[in-house]
């Protein structure tokens, strides 16, 4: 982590300290982190003249902020209607078993991957669906995402 915010003071400058623009301020923290994490918000709340406590309000209200640190491939699984009843859960049982993650430990010790579970992703005519880093993979079946983290694996050096 760096400790003094270049990165973070760069995005303040270019969309100010207005509050009004916190949580595009946001996005692009998380945008560069792939989090939120807590010492940039003190940060962000001290420049832009905020409370912490303003700043994790928003950042606790709206799902896409995470506090957590999250891994350089966020998978996201289906578990809308359509992705269900086309059996989207043995696709993220399979995924959390192959990667050693569970629903209370999302995130690889390595920081490489995190698998969350989603309410839709917006293209349920491909159900089931996943997603890696906002990349949709459709049809998918327990087989191909493990094929997919394989390649994913093998593009990484990581076998």
């Amino acid at each position: 982590m760096e400790s003094n915010f270049s990165h973070v003071d760069a995005v303040l400058e270019q969309y100010g300290n207005e509050q009004k623009n916190l949580i595009t301020v946001l996005q692009q923290i998380q945008a560069e982190y792939r989090y939120l994490p807590r010492e940039i918000l003190e940060h962000v709340a001290e420049k832009m003249k905020i409370s912490i406590a303003k700043i994790y309000s928003v950042a606790t209200f709206y799902e896409n902020f995470s506090l957590d640190p999250k891994g350089k491939y966020v998978i996201k699984i289906c578990d809308g209607t359509a992705c269900h009843v086309r059996k989207s859960i043995p696709i993220l049982e399979k995924v959390r078993e192959n990667l050693g993650v569970s629903e209370q430990k999302p995130t690889t010790d390595d920081m490489m991957f995190t698998v969350e579970t989603v309410s839709c992703l917006g293209a349920c005519g491909l159900a089931p669906v996943m997603t890696v880093n906002d990349v949709v993979y459709p049809a998918m079946t327990p087989q191909k995402a493990v094929e997919l983290l394989d390649s994913i694996r093998k593009e990484e050096g990581i076998c």
